[in-house]
């Protein structure tokens, strides 16, 4: 799944106009970003959230002829990043599936990261498994570290630590912990406190950069950060 419907308010005021998942970096769209790495990983069929503009990301999804593209439609109530997966969830079936956001990238350092996901998830110990990188590779993130982990890839949050990793913008996770849980609107930090709370949100650390494209200021640096690492 690509969580693609977010108001992008920090965008403002080119989202007013346009969804931030189609805006482009260095001449490719953001959610066309994600979905290159959904392909290179023989990924076959993703599901796409839409509120804001909904009917420009509807559009775009015509346009990708190497993958099946789904529409989650929250035109009527935004649903945030659980809630939004949760609406989606009979789509997405009763296997482990990776979730991505459309608002960054990360460039692959050796073994494409969603493989090494893949490889290393192991769904007798996990519930949710996030990707995560290091704050000094990080383009366009200003905030603090997110997440704390130890030897075994177990997280706890960072709680305002000088240390530790930030996500990234992918996971995967078991369907099985949107059990029971209503129809409406949370965020996934609700069900990855719950994880942590039992020892079972678990990380895997990208050596490589993650740019973060939150804001018009982000698209000129995450440029920048490219052409320097061309």
């Amino acid at each position: 799944m690509i969580l693609a419907a977010g108001l992008g308010q920090r965008m403002r005021p080119i989202t007013d106009t346009l969804p931030k998942p189609l805006i482009e970096v260095a001449g490719r769209r953001l959610i066309d970003r994600a979905v290159d790495r959904l392909v290179e990983a023989g990924i076959a069929r993703a599901i796409v959230n839409v509120h804001h503009l909904a009917d420009r990301i509807a559009a775009w999804a015509g346009t990708r002829h190497d993958i099946a593209i789904e529409i989650s439609d929250e035109r009527g109530e935004l649903l945030d990043t659980g809630g939004g997966i949760a609406k989606a969830l009979a789509g997405l079936g009763s296997e482990p599936f990776f979730v991505l956001n459309s608002d960054g990238f990360w460039l692959e350092d050796g073994v494409p990261a969603l493989t090494r996901l893949a490889r290393a998830w192991d769904e007798a110990r996990m519930d949710c498994l996030l990707l995560l990188g290091d704050p000094r590779q990080a383009t366009g993130h200003a905030g603090k570290s997110d997440f704390l982990m130890d030897d075994e890839g177990k997280l706890k949050r960072a709680a305002g630590s000088a240390e530790g990793l930030v996500y990234i913008g992918a996971f995967i996770v078991s369907p099985h912990i949107f059990t029971g849980l209503p129809s409406s609107k949370f965020s996934m930090n609700l069900l990855w406190d719950r994880a942590i709370a039992v020892g079972r949100l678990h990380g895997l650390c990208h050596a490589g950069a993650w740019l973060h494209v939150g804001t018009p200021e982000a698209i000129e640096e995450a440029e920048r950060r490219l052409t320097s690492l061309s």
